[in-house]
């Protein structure tokens, strides 16, 4: 197979697919303020996802001459170097003619600018990092007519709820502001193991993302004096203590189902925030307790319990404040049907 080796020129105006040698690409004022992934994997037609991630977090992708990472944003007149890339004519093909199905997901708010809808557990948002596509995509194909939808943030593939996407280039710049100057509220229902402490109300630690050898990304909590630690925090409300039912065996006492809001969008901060606590969130593949998972599972919980219940912000165009709300999907409302309650 060939791969296509054409010159970059200096705008990011029809950008090749590929290149066989450095090239510098300027942002444009249309681009303006979207996450760096984001606007390579848009440029870079046909480079698969994971490399574009992958040339991003070894340094190789420069912005104005510095290192930049997967989820700054670009500016209006922003130069980036692009490393030599190579690209299939195959690989090429299927960019530009994307696989992913049509789907709808239930929607909780829409007009013109703005739509709110109730991502399911166990969907990506976007393709990338060995998806071949998500949310994003697949809204595309089953509203071929909408000239515009992008997301306004995100949530990890194992958590449900609420997701907003933008369908005007305005309204997207207006939310994703928002979220930059921590002006919405963002809050979740969480499930943890244990008796969580009716006094543990604030945890404030800073966070550090790293790479495991396999290039998969973790969160750790570090000390305050950590050169790369990133200030978060979160706020818990407990709402409800259960057990498994009388006669159920297991090896654990109690649960508890929490309110969780983030001052602060780290990586994985509300699954590693509890973690570091003690309390593990029930179902959680990366950070979680993985024998109690299996129990779970065979007691019929077999996802992560974390769901975005409810976000707080102004609308992009209107400025009216709003509340929406995701109802805690159906086979979590079950299983919390199916525990034994223990007094607050």
């Amino acid at each position: 197979m060939s791969a296509l080796t054409v010159e970059l020129p200096l705008t990011s105006e029809f950008v090749p697919q590929a290149s066989a040698s450095v090239q510098y690409v300027a942002v444009d004022e249309e681009s303006e303020g979207q996450r760096l992934d984001n606007f390579l994997i848009r440029v870079l037609k046909g480079v698969p996802k994971t490399h574009v991630y992958r040339i991003i977090r070894s340094g190789e992708v420069r912005r104005n001459k510095g290192r930049v990472s997967a989820d700054d944003r670009v500016v209006a007149g922003d130069v980036l170097r692009i490393p030599p890339l190579r690209v299939s004519e195959r690989a090429q093909a299927k960019a530009l003619h994307p696989v992913a199905p049509a789907r709808d997901f239930p929607v909780v708010f829409e007009d013109d600018a703005l739509m709110a809808i109730a991502k399911p557990a166990g969907v990506a948002v976007h393709g990338g990092s060995g998806v071949s596509y998500g949310v994003i995509e697949q809204m595309r194909q089953a509203r071929p007519l909408a000239r515009f939808l992008e997301l306004v943030h995100r949530l990890d593939r194992e958590t449900s709820g609420l997701l907003l996407i933008a369908k005007k280039k305005q309204a997207l710049r207006a939310m994703q502001d928002q979220f930059r100057e921590r002006e919405t509220g963002k809050t979740y229902l969480a499930m943890v193991k244990g008796s969580w402490p009716e006094r543990l109300k604030v945890l404030d630690q800073p966070l550090h993302k790293y790479l495991l050898p396999d290039g998969e990304r973790r969160v750790k909590v570090v000390s305050p004096d950590h050169p790369d630690g990133m200030r978060s925090v979160t706020l818990v409300k407990v709402i409800q203590r259960l057990r498994l039912p009388t006669g159920e065996q297991n090896s654990f006492d109690a649960f508890t189902l929490l309110e969780v809001t983030i001052k602060t969008g780290r990586t994985h901060q509300i699954r590693v925030h509890l973690a570091n606590a003690g309390h593990v969130i029930l179902g959680d593949d990366k950070y979680g307790d993985f024998e109690l998972n299996r129990q779970l599972a065979r007691a019929g919980l077999r996802r992560m319990f974390l769901h975005a219940w409810r976000l707080r912000l102004r609308h992009p165009v209107s400025g009216e404040n709003m509340e929406l709300h995701a109802q805690l999907p159906q086979e979590l409302q079950e299983w919390v049907v199916s525990m034994d309650r223990l007094p607050n």
